[in-house]
């Protein structure tokens, strides 16, 4: 049985009293928190390489790579898709990213923008989605509506799913393939 749920982005600080820091102190707080990342996705490898893998494949069948979030996570997929063609000599539109709240959210907050189970789904169909594509959901705490119901709604049509998210027992887990 799978363990139940827990927001582990949204827990109490391990660092109190931040301004009672030096700015030394913070920094190396800051490192020594960055320096967990490695070791958490050196866990998980085998499952990355399972989405990259399904990925490619589609890939070089015609297919795209979507990246759909909200809020940071969706500006980090906008980001990546963005960095794509220049760095990898891709065409533009071979891999895309799409937030919550459209382009403008990319610089500003868009309140409530994530909280729309029915729209991240809808912002796809607009980019005409297919079974040929990868949906890639983007949520830090693997709860976030508007990724979910965009994941649920690939899932119904046969497009292929995986997740990022710092929640390794989140619902955005459950619902994606990889």
């Amino acid at each position: 049985m799978e363990k139940e749920f827990i927001n582990v982005t949204e827990q109490p600080s391990n660092y109190r009293h931040l301004e009672k820091m030096t700015v030394a102190e913070i920094l190396t707080n800051i490192n020594a928190e960055d320096k967990a990342v490695p070791n958490a996705v050196e866990k998980i490898i085998s499952q990355i390489e399972k989405l990259v893998n399904a990925a490619v494949d589609k890939m070089v069948m015609g297919g795209r790579l979507f990246y759909i979030g909200a809020g940071t996570s969706g500006r980090l997929g906008v980001v990546d898709a963005s960095e794509c063609p220049p760095t990898y000599g891709v065409p533009y539109g071979l891999v895309v990213g799409i937030i919550a709240g459209g382009e403008k959210a990319i610089t500003q907050a868009v309140e409530f923008a994530e909280d729309n189970m029915e729209r991240g789904w809808h912002d796809l169909k607009a980019r005409s989605v297919c079974q040929k594509d990868v949906v890639i959901g983007i949520a830090a705490s693997g709860r976030t509506p508007y990724v979910l119901g965009a994941l649920r709604e690939c899932k119904k049509e046969g497009i292929v799913t995986g997740s990022i998210s710092c929640n390794p027992i989140s619902p955005i887990r459950t619902v994606a393939d990889f």
